[in-house]
């Protein structure tokens, strides 16, 4: 590109900011729909709210609170109670001269043994780096780090399920720490979306770590609603929303288990998409254009991330689909994931590994995987594809290993199923 080219595309971007500056924002604070914002009140959470001070309490005395363990699908507000919760904790130990410590973590994020350690050990001021030492040696130092003053520490492990995936030592350690300490004491609250978790557990683990379990129940449409009214108080302008907004943005959210997370996106894109378009007010359209937006960014992220071997399979499907195909058997889609795979040169699994991938796509709500019976023929599996092709293709063939596959046709040896 030429000087005189880029200098009047700049000219023009330059043009561009400021007409999209001098429009009318609709918006006060979008940061207050958003996951990472913590609200002074919560709604609808008091009995969860009281469930938890009431077992922390101890930690303002000095004491060793129970070990907890919250549960409940997502959106249910258990990372938002946690943490006010801990906020306030600290708060109120400054206040009677207490020193209580209350650290977050994501184990999504910090998912390993040494990644947890060194993060806590930083924090309380020790220079470890994120890789390197034996694992024993940077637990050694987070004991001297907290050791070296009276104090309570609370830790916070959100999406805790991650971090068991590659073992519970680290847990089984923390669990037992106090007796390896004179002047601190710590306790550890769990959160996870996976009511099972425990189950994958050491039972000296699972029994020490759940103390106390607090259930978080999804929130019903009106729950929802009241949320979003709260919100939208201090994200938007006055009379900024129609009066359908915030009540079809609920009920999109209830039909998702109870999501408040997804209610707040919704209420968020929809004010995005009202700017875009330079309206002064999000309309009803704006929401079910949201609805659509997130769906198709939350397929691509899943798709984005799935193994090779998922998306060989869920490709297959894709191509039956092109071809005609309504309903495919598992049968229909190992034929042409077996010529997929040929033509990529990778391994061939066996059909009933590809049908386990099928079940598995079947969860993330990538595909629609039903049980039908043949009669003498037996049982199998019929596919439906849920997630738009031409966006879902694009994804897939971001992968390398998968571009050889664009425009490769394979045979088709089955009757179609129309």
């Amino acid at each position: 590109m030429d000087r005189v080219t880029l200098k009047m595309q700049n000219k023009s971007l330059d043009g561009l900011f400021q007409e999209l500056l001098e429009s009318e924002p609709i918006f006060m604070n979008k940061e207050v729909l958003r996951h990472s914002y913590t609200p002074d009140s919560l709604v609808h959470r008091d009995d969860q709210i009281n469930s938890l001070a009431s077992i922390l309490v101890s930690a303002l005395r000095g004491d060793t609170p129970s070990n907890i363990l919250i549960y409940g699908k997502t959106g249910t507000g258990k990372t938002a109670v946690t943490r006010h919760i801990g906020i306030e904790l600290e708060r109120k130990g400054e206040s009677l001269g207490t020193s209580c410590k209350v650290v977050y973590l994501n184990c999504e994020v910090i998912d390993t043994q040494y990644r947890l350690l060194a993060n806590l050990s930083r924090q309380f001021g020790e220079d470890v780096p994120m890789t390197g030492w034996p694992t024993d040696q940077v637990f050694a130092k987070f004991k001297d780090a907290i050791d070296s003053e009276k104090q309570v520490i609370i830790i916070i492990l959100d999406e805790i399920d991650k971090l068991i995936k590659k073992g519970d030592d680290v847990l089984y350690n923390l669990s037992r720490i106090n007796t390896d300490l004179e002047q601190a004491k710590v306790s550890m609250i769990g959160v996870s979306n996976d009511l099972k978790f425990t189950e994958f557990l050491d039972p000296r683990v699972k029994s020490s770590l759940g103390e106390e379990e607090i259930i978080f129940p999804p929130y019903d449409a009106d729950q929802i609603s009241d949320i979003l009214h709260e919100r939208a108080q201090i994200a938007y302008k006055e009379d900024a929303l129609d009066e359908l907004v915030i009540p079809l943005c609920a009920a999109f959210a209830a039909q998702e288990h109870g999501d408040a997370r997804r209610a707040l996106d919704l209420l968020r894109v929809a004010g995005e998409i009202a700017e875009r378009e330079n309206k002064s007010r999000v309309e009803e359209q704006h929401v079910k254009n949201a609805q659509e937006k997130i769906e198709i960014d939350r397929v691509v992220e899943v798709v984005r991330t799935l193994p090779t071997q998922s998306k060989l399979a869920l490709y297959s499907v894709m191509i039956l689909r092109n071809n005609g195909y309504r309903n495919v058997t598992t049968g229909e889609v190992y034929n042409v994931y077996r010529q997929l795979c040929i033509h990529v040169d990778m391994d061939i699994l066996t059909q009933r590994r590809v049908t386990d991938l099928m079940s598995e796509l079947d969860m993330l709500g990538i595909v629609n995987a039903v049980v039908v019976s043949k009669g003498r023929y037996g049982r199998t599996k019929e596919i439906v594809l849920s997630v738009p092709i031409t966006s879902t293709k694009k994804v897939l063939f971001e992968d390398y290993r998968l571009k050889p596959l664009d425009g490769f046709k394979p045979v088709m040896t089955t009757q179609l199923h129309l």
